[in-house]
């Protein structure tokens, strides 16, 4: 009982400090839905071997999409023309982070490592793109884009929820705040939970002297890292808080870093998707990439934190600390009546993982 009680007070105590961060989180989350039309998005996306691998690095940072809804939204976007290098740098920089999991990492991490992630993840997929763009002999600098379209984002979201564009044109914010709050918060509501229960579960049962015993080794601890997230099933947002509560026990920021962008963005789903679509190489290319990066920036991230005197271990969690308890907890009441209403909306309503074409 004891044991129960522990892990119950450590995730209660790092879903407190998350919650305002979440609830802003989503609420940006729900005005790009609203606001940014994926159907102008597309078009952009073909033309040019550099060009458009910047630009779908640059949409993916901020879009709220997790390893499984960025695979038919990439499906989606290849299919209205995009080339093969700007769609694997769209799958990579989107699950890595988003604008649902930057202001988290900034509450259960610190600011160093909030800038960091969506920068390394720009990077990463930056260096996939144009890898595959420059080895790929058949693509056309001016390749043109099919007439096919795709509205809306892709999620796990319930049919019945998704807007007609009608409506979205008529009341854009409630359609958005409605996405956000109830689909998407429905579809990564229970893996945030996971999470925090993992967080949890490190937090109470491993022993502070553990990783130093046997990852004190930064590149060993990075490797460990790397193999532990690539076949793992996480998104951004769950796994933020596992990753701080591995740096409470001593994990390197910079092994931290490679868990935080190897863990979304590599699962079987994403795997197989980049196998079908793009081939065997782009598949080589995408793993390669996110690897040699997340090992590169591990060791710059180490760098900085030494460089500036920054404890990892005790940064971790102080911006939350800016937050009046007061706060927090309303804001913890509001997200917890939140996750229960989406969750029991999706598992009411059956959900599909596609798009939705026009």
């Amino acid at each position: 009982m004891n044991a129960v009680i522990g892990i119950l007070e450590s995730s209660w105590h790092m879903f407190l400090e998350s919650s305002i961060y979440m609830l802003f989180g989503f609420f940006c989350a729900g005005l790009i839905y609203a606001y940014v039309k994926t159907e102008m998005i597309g078009k952009y996306l073909g033309k040019g071997k550099i060009r458009s691998v910047f630009l779908s690095a640059l949409i993916g940072v901020p879009m709220p999409l997790c390893s499984c809804g960025v695979v038919p939204a990439a499906a989606g976007l290849k299919k209205q023309g995009a080339n093969n290098g700007a769609t694997l740098s769209f799958l990579i920089s989107t699950p890595e982070t988003g604008v649902d999991s930057i202001p988290l990492t900034y509450a259960l991490m610190d600011p160093l490592m909030a800038v960091i992630r969506p920068v390394v993840a720009f990077i990463s997929a930056v260096t996939a793109g144009l890898f595959e763009n420059f080895t790929d002999k058949k693509i056309s600098s001016e390749q043109p884009a099919s007439q096919t379209q795709v509205t809306g984002f892709c999620s796990i979201t319930p049919k019945s929820s998704r807007q007609k564009s009608n409506y979205i044109t008529s009341s854009k914010i409630f359609a958005g705040l409605k996405y956000a709050f109830i689909d998407l918060l429905g579809d990564i509501g229970k893996w945030f939970l996971a999470g925090i229960f993992i967080a949890g579960l490190i937090s109470y049962y491993m022993p502070d002297n553990l990783i130093e015993s046997y990852l004190g080794n930064n590149f060993l601890a990075m490797i460990v890292m790397l193999i532990t997230g690539i076949p793992m099933y996480v998104c951004a947002t769950s796994s933020t808080p596992i990753a701080a509560a591995l740096i409470l026990k001593g994990l390197n920021p910079g092994a931290a870093l490679v868990f935080l962008l190897a863990g979304p963005a590599t699962n079987i789903a994403s795997l197989s998707m980049v196998y079908k679509l793009l081939g065997k190489k782009a598949l080589m290319i995408y793993l390669f990439s996110i690897s040699a990066c997340a090992i590169l920036f591990g060791f710059v991230t180490d760098f900085l934190y030494n460089w500036l005197s920054i404890s990892a271990k005790a940064s971790t969690g102080t911006a939350s600390e800016l937050i009046p308890m007061q706060v927090e907890l309303v804001a913890a009441i509001i997200l917890s009546i939140l996750l229960v209403n989406a969750i029991i909306r999706e598992y009411r309503t059956p959900a599909a993982c596609t798009c939705t074409n026009t």
